[in-house]
């Protein structure tokens, strides 16, 4: 499965930007179960932002409780983040992740997961 991530830029402290995120196969997806977005900083390590699973649960890490929103489109295997009262530390990479993605297959299910390529988010004060 690839994820082609889009969405990210330069903003000032406050703004807001949304980030999407498109799963797509040379099989046809059938489902996802875990869409989420991942962060890594200058320096740091990679870090989980949000996570939705295929039920609409939602999962923040607590920087970004009350500004950030997951979401997902599943008719469009579409995951996005509403990132809002943007901060200086939420500048990073954002990688989106699809976790047990089911793919049609003649031979069965067939099951994986995918990363995308990041997206830079540049917050500046």
């Amino acid at each position: 499965v690839q994820l082609q991530a889009s969405g990210g830029g330069m903003v000032q402290a406050g703004g807001s930007l949304r980030l999407s995120c498109v799963a797509s196969s040379s099989a046809p997806i059938f489902a996802i179960n875990n869409m989420g977005w991942y962060r890594q900083a200058p320096g740091e390590q990679r870090e989980m932002v949000a996570v939705i699973t295929s039920a609409g649960l939602t999962t923040y890490t607590d920087s970004a409780k009350g500004r950030f929103t997951i979401s997902r489109e599943d008719a469009k295997n579409t995951v996005y983040l509403q990132m809002n009262s943007l901060k200086r530390e939420d500048t990073g990479v954002y990688y989106c992740n699809a976790d047990r993605v089911r793919l049609y297959s003649d031979l069965g299910p067939i099951y994986t997961d995918g990363w995308g390529q990041g997206t830079q988010v540049t917050v500046s004060s």
